[in-house]
């Protein structure tokens, strides 16, 4: 017997959907296609039923996806767009599905962009996939008595964090399985550039959204046993002596550009502490070496040119948290970027006893090299609250900076030695155990420019960064799970 398929679309207009449902009838495994529209409409259209909802991530949206579902599978488009299955796409679909005996089946796809077409390939589901933009494409291909079962769990209202909701019940049920297959087209209409899509989930507008994914990703994590509760063990400051009271640890390669503005931005702090500068300067070849050994004079300034070809920024990072003049705070700095002020140091370092932290993240604003300030603005991070900023963290996918810590830990735990997510690594494991402490004052402009690190990467660039940041939350959340068990 054949499987069969019930799709559902979104709904704007019959031209909207016209080709989509045309598309989808070709397959003979469609049994009914129901559109999803957001205002009353006259039923049928173009021979379908129409759900009338209040919106497509609406919690109450899932549950009449659930009621009115007929086949063994449901189709979920995502998008507004024309969608153009490939050639038996749907059979494909259905196939693993019954192989796989996943909950959700999604693939690989083509996009098409100001009439040019080109891959658009996804990530591999994981267990720390907490993400709620983890990016599943526009298809996502349900079993339907899975689907029905975590929709009957849904005990919240939400309205725009019911699709991820589901999605956690979900992955509780049964598998989410990714397809390495391009079964699908369809027209991208967002065409901002990566480096400017990455602070979407902090922008300030989004803030009620945030709230909303943050219970319903909170909820699973109590589910599955990886929340942590707000009991943070004390830090004993008096470990270890220490020349200087904090040191700033700038890594750089190639930065001739900005490295003397961010040196000048240190060097003009005003603390009542010792305080240095540590560069580890990782081969720069334009110029960067001959900039820093400019403020040679100042014996503040350590300038260390690594022996080892192999390192990354984390390298870097622990290269100069082991350099025997490293202070007992250890503070970021960029070599793209400076503090906004000469106090910036001194307030990092009074929240580390204030706070009782062995980390501290600070807030920043987004500016142009002029310093003039680009939207969103200013990057609070508001998120991480004291209660449930360390589980909220496995949702998100970056802390804030500029960040700080506490060095006889950061020498016990080390930094991932890449050039992204190292960072966001040490705010989980730091986390684990330790408050981290919060500065809402606005202390570093991370200045934004065609040289940045993810101004404008390629998709393959951008899979291999988030499936990292999947993977590091995957450990972490096995580390908690464990840690939970051992209580």
């Amino acid at each position: 017997m054949k499987p069969t398929i019930h799709c559902f679309v979104p709904f704007a207009d019959e031209a909207q959907v016209k080709a989509t449902i045309e598309a989808l009838k070709q397959s003979d495994l469609v049994t009914k296609i129901t559109l999803l529209a957001t205002e009353a409409t006259e039923a049928p259209v173009l021979g379908c039923d129409v759900i009338v909802t209040e919106g497509l991530n609406a919690s109450s949206t899932m549950k009449k996806i659930a009621e009115a579902a007929t086949a063994d599978y449901i189709l979920l488009y995502t998008k507004y767009n024309k969608l153009v299955p490939g050639y038996f796409a749907l059979e494909r679909f259905a196939r693993l599905a019954e192989d796989s005996q996943a909950g959700m089946l999604y693939s690989d796809s083509y996009t098409v962009i100001d009439g040019k077409k080109s891959n658009a390939p996804v990530i591999d589901y994981q267990f720390g996939s907490l993400r709620d933009d983890f990016n599943f494409g526009s298809v996502l291909f349900f079993n339907a008595v899975a689907f029905k079962k975590a929709a009957a769990g849904i005990d919240k209202s939400y309205k725009a964090a019911g699709l991820y909701d589901l999605r956690l019940r979900l992955s509780r049920i049964a598998a989410i399985v990714h397809i390495n297959e391009y079964l699908y087209t369809d027209v991208t209409l967002d065409n901002r550039r990566s480096g400017e899509k990455i602070f979407d989930y902090v922008d300030p507008k989004n803030r009620g959204v945030q709230l909303e994914m943050e219970e319903a990703c909170t909820a699973h994590l109590r589910e599955i046993g990886g929340y942590l509760e707000p009991v943070f063990t004390a830090i004993d400051f008096n470990r270890g002596e220490f020349e200087y009271e904090a040191s700033v640890i700038i890594p750089v390669r190639n930065r001739v550009r900005t490295i003397r503005d961010a040196i000048r931005s240190v060097l003009s702090q005003k603390a009542d502490f010792a305080f240095n500068l540590i560069i580890i300067d990782n081969h720069s070849t334009d110029g960067t070496t001959e900039a820093i050994d400019e403020f040679a004079a100042d014996p503040r300034l350590i300038h260390i040119i690594p022996e080892r070809d192999d390192l990354g920024i984390g390298g870097c990072w622990n290269m100069g948290v082991e350099h025997p003049k490293c202070g007992k705070f250890a503070v970021q700095l960029d070599s793209d970027d400076v503090y906004t002020g000469e106090d910036t140091l001194a307030k990092v370092v009074s929240a580390f006893y204030e706070q009782n932290c062995s980390m501290v993240v600070g807030t920043y604003m987004l500016s142009d090299l002029d310093l003039n300030m680009l939207p969103p603005g200013v990057i609070d991070h508001k998120e991480w609250t004291p209660d449930n900023g360390r589980n909220n963290a496995l949702r998100i996918n970056g802390l804030g900076a500029p960040r700080a810590f506490y060095t006889p830990m950061l020498r016990e735990i080390h930094v991932p030695n890449t050039s992204y997510g190292e960072d966001y690594a040490l705010g989980l494991a730091f986390s684990r155990q330790y408050q981290i402490g919060r500065i809402y004052d606005v202390l570093y402009y991370c200045r934004r420019w065609e040289d940045n690190s993810d101004a404008a990467l390629d998709v393959v660039k951008m899979n291999n960064n988030n499936l990292y940041k999947d993977r590091i939350r995957t450990w972490e959340l096995q580390a908690r799970i464990a840690l939970n068990k051992a209580k």
